[in-house]
Formats: C-alpha cells, sequence, structure tokens
C-alpha cells in the first residue's frame, strides 16, 4: 500500500541540490531539479550503494559520489554503458503552499 508523506517545504531545498530522509525502513533521495521538480529515488546507488543524496545533479540525473554512475531521476535506470535500477517514488508539491510529499 501507498502512502502519502508529507516531507519537507520547497523552501527547504536549493535549487539543483538534494535532501536525504528516511520514511518508514526506506532511505530516500530527495531533489529539486533547475526547473523547480522535485524527484525522489533510493538513496543507494545500484553499483556499490553510494549515497545519492550527496552526488551531483546534472539535468535529470544524478552523479554517483562512488564511481561517477549517472542514474536518471525520472526512470531510475543508470546510464549506458552502465547497467542498474533503483525504486522511483512519486512526489507531489503544493506550490501554494510548497509543502512536498512523497508516496512510498
Amino acid at each position: 500500500m501507498t502512502t502519502k508523506f508529507l516531507i519537507a517545504n520547497l523552501s527547504d531545498i536549493d535549487v539543483k541540490s538534494s535532501r536525504k530522509l528516511k520514511i518508514e525502513d526506506k532511505e530516500i533521495a530527495l531533489f529539486r531539479l533547475s526547473d523547480n521538480s522535485i524527484l525522489a529515488v533510493d538513496n543507494k546507488c545500484p553499483h556499490k550503494g553510494g549515497q545519492l543524496s550527496e552526488g551531483m545533479v546534472c539535468g535529470t540525473a544524478v552523479h554517483c559520489p562512488l564511481h561517477d554512475w549517472k542514474i536518471d531521476l525520472h526512470s531510475g535506470r543508470a546510464h549506458e554503458p552502465d547497467d542498474g535500477c533503483i525504486t522511483t517514488y512519486k512526489t507531489e508539491v503544493d506550490h501554494e503552499s510548497g509543502s512536498i510529499y512523497v508516496y512510498a
């Protein structure tokens, strides 16, 4: 069952930045892209478990800080030639209040 969690406010996250959060037993990386969209994925690279919340965001991908794997933040898939995938989470932003929700 998927539950909607209020987890942050848009003003809490700088553009092209991230936050790490824990929802139940899941560690999730939350990213604010240059277009102000918010995306959420598992906080572990499929390669060696690097903390994606510590990686650099470039466009709609994050570069793993351990071995520079590029992970697409929409699909959770690693860019070729690497192979792997992580879980993505639906997000919602209330633009009037700035509230950010994650469905996990």
